[in-house]
């Protein structure tokens, strides 16, 4: 007879999910780097490197909280993610769309990453990891930042631009 999967359970896989995600990010973030035209885009995407590193830390306390080796899953739906922002870096490269992109491709990966953390964060809470509660939500706020950044950058200028290259 099979065991009968928990709460707990999902939350370690979840766990898994999410710090497979956030290591492969950081593969990620350097190429959308390089691949940036604006430098304030640039220096954002190299920010947000530092950040993850300091997110995968968490996620390492967050397993050790649990009792748990930190290891990551295949999570298929970074790896979307990833690739379609791959796509966008080759068939937009030297384009003035390129940046508007990018900043799209970046925001479906904090969107994904928001309701993680946000879903990780309410579990703890019902399982009763207290001291994993500040992690997540560290990181969910530094993630919704990032979230907030990419769009005012956008409406501020990289979506203006490409437009005004468009027209």
């Amino acid at each position: 007879m099979a065991k009968e999967m928990t709460l707990a359970d999902l939350f370690h896989d979840t766990l898994k999910d999410i710090y497979y995600a956030e290591r492969q990010i950081l593969k990620a973030l350097p190429k959308m780097a390089r691949a940036a035209q604006s430098p304030q885009l640039r220096a954002g995407f190299e920010k947000h490197k530092e950040q993850t590193e300091d997110h995968v830390e968490r996620l390492q306390q967050v397993f050790e909280i649990i009792g748990k080796r930190a290891q990551g899953k295949t999570c298929e739906a970074i790896q979307g993610i990833i690739a379609e922002g791959e796509e966008i870096i080759e068939e937009f490269k030297g384009t003035p769309a390129l940046d508007a992109g990018l900043i799209s491709s970046a925001q479906a990966v904090e969107h994904y990453e928001i309701a993680r953390y946000g879903t990780l964060k309410a579990w703890a809470k019902q399982l009763g990891y207290k001291d994993a509660v500040p992690l997540l939500d560290a990181t969910l706020k530094e993630e919704t930042l990032t979230d907030e950044t990419l769009t005012k950058l956008a409406e501020t200028a990289v979506n203006a631009a490409a437009g005004k290259k468009a027209a």
